[in-house]
């Protein structure tokens, strides 16, 4: 991990910038959740609709417990057996956070706290990062960063180049409703 890095990501994530980043799964194409404006950048260039959600990365377990409702422990236990990792958890968004997020229009948050020291070195510094896969809606996730220069071309101002990367993406899992419901299957496994 380089410190330019994390301030050169810092820098353009403040000013409005979407980027994209390696973690420890694919690569993420992320922006300031709190800007209308950058998250409004986001979905044009992943050309998802507006409506789909779109998850967080954070740097500490501390962060992302500020960004949900307290639930009966659920949250917590997952939180502690897969982080640092590949495990989304969504859950209800605590309710007037300020600044708001714009993530979708959803009540929930997918939270992630990636096992990528880069990431939670961004995340700790800046605050939470709207993160969703580098690729265009609907097509095959990018792994290899030759690619996101093909896909993305001039279009985002910083790539982060992390090599080639597993390309598996996170286990995420719905805890609003019990049992709970794994929306995706990926690393982790929930059996």
């Amino acid at each position: 991990m380089s410190q330019t890095h994390v301030d050169e990501l810092v820098g353009a994530l403040r000013a409005g910038q979407p980027v994209i980043i390696p973690t420890d799964t694919v690569y993420g194409l992320a922006a300031d959740p709190t800007s209308p404006a950058a998250m409004r950048a986001l979905f044009a260039l992943k050309r998802r609709p507006e409506g789909v959600p779109v998850a967080v990365l954070v740097g500490t377990p501390d962060q992302a417990r500020s960004l949900v409702v307290e639930d009966d422990g659920l949250f917590d236990q997952l939180a502690a057996t897969h982080w640092p990792g590949a495990l989304t958890i969504v859950t209800e968004r605590a309710p007037d956070l300020d600044p708001p997020l714009y993530l979708g229009d959803v009540t929930t948050i997918g939270v992630r706290l990636p096992d990528h020291d880069l990431i939670r070195a961004v995340a700790t510094e800046f605050g939470p990062i709207a993160a969703t896969s580098a690729n265009r809606h609907g097509e095959p996730t990018i792994t290899d960063p030759a690619e996101l220069v093909d896909a993305f071309g001039n279009e985002v101002d910083l790539i982060v180049d992390g090599g080639v990367l597993d390309g598996t993406a996170s286990t995420v899992v719905d805890i609003t409703g019990r049992p709970p419901n794994v929306l995706r299957h990926g690393v982790v496994h929930l059996d």
